[in-house]
């Protein structure tokens, strides 16, 4: 039987979504405010504002799952964008009985000791932390309630073929012409790579197993390899020699947050980049049988995807 699956969110966490059920046969609808980019075969795409519960209702109307792999614009939009939008997706989930499904950071845990672990408490003193970790306590309340079914996957900074944005697919195409790099936090600190392909095939694997509703996953991640280690894995890829790697200086975050908005919003996160950031993913390997992309393979779909975009005509405008 055909089942539909509704993704809401069309950047990279969306598209690696949406792949999952349209290779498995699934109709899907992959959702974003203009209704147009990247195209997924197999998939359809529909335009929608996705803080409107009634438009999402709408679409999810007979649908199994209903993912909310939304990204917003920027970090300095967060406490406007966020809750009409969260407040939508709950409103559709309990209208239409679709499993909402979460993509989600790590961001709500906050500092923490030691690798990070789904049972450790939502204990973040940051803004952005503190929202993610409403948001889920809310889902999570409904569906304890048994008004909505939900789920969430958390994962770390995005490598692979389709991020753009997040930090090593930042500077790749700039360390990839043989030129240094500054990254921020600390370039010698193990951190966490999860690549974006393990987030949606995590994603659409918890939304067709009724098991694992009502709480947080974490998607299938490698061990953490500090900054340093990721930039030249990702050279040594394509076949290129690593280069140096340095971080920003910490004033950046200061003097520069003011009169930056969006420097300002990182100094809450430079914490993930200043000491160990480790993420544990046994649970959903050990229960879903879901294991990380091996290393080498993020590396080389992370080196390729930067090369792409070095010599697109785009990039030579």
């Amino acid at each position: 039987m055909t089942d539909l699956h509704v993704v809401v969110g069309a950047g990279p966490v969306g598209l690696a979504t949406a792949t999952e059920p349209t290779a498995q046969g699934h109709e899907v609808l992959l959702v974003s405010r203009s209704g147009t980019g990247a195209e997924v075969a197999g998939a359809r795409r529909v335009a929608a504002d996705a803080a409107d519960p009634d438009r999402l209702t709408e679409l999810a109307a007979g649908a199994v799952a209903l993912y909310n792999c939304i990204n917003p614009p920027s970090y300095d939009v967060w406490q406007a964008y966020w809750p009409p939008v969260a407040a939508a997706f709950l409103e559709a989930a309990e209208r239409t009985g679709a499993v909402l499904v979460t993509a989600a950071p790590l961001y709500a845990y906050g500092a923490v000791a030691g690798p990070m672990t789904e049972d450790l408490p939502d204990a973040a003193t940051g803004a952005k932390g503190r929202l993610r970790a409403a948001m889920w306590a809310e889902a999570k309340q409904r569906h304890d309630a048994g008004r909505i079914r939900a789920v969430e996957v958390r994962g770390s900074d995005y490598m692979g073929p389709l991020s753009t944005n997040a930090h090593i697919p930042q500077v790749a195409p700039r360390a990839l012409k043989g030129k240094g790099v500054r990254v921020f936090g600390r370039a010698d600190q193990p951190h966490a790579f999860t690549d974006v392909r393990d987030m949606g095939r995590a994603l659409a694997a918890v939304a067709q197993a009724p098991g694992t509703w009502g709480r947080v996953w974490h998607a299938p991640t490698n061990p953490a390899v500090t900054q340093t280690q990721a930039v030249a894995d990702v050279c040594r890829a394509a076949g290129r020699e690593p280069v140096p790697v340095r971080a920003w200086p910490k004033a950046l975050l200061g003097l520069g947050g003011a009169v930056v908005p969006l420097l300002r919003e990182m100094r809450e996160t430079e914490y993930q980049f200043l000491a160990p950031y480790v993420v544990d993913s046994s649970g959903i390997e050990r229960e879903l049988g879901l294991e990380p992309t091996p290393w080498e393979e993020v590396c080389r779909a992370t080196a390729e995807a930067a090369l792409a975009r070095t010599t697109s005509p785009a990039a030579s405008v």
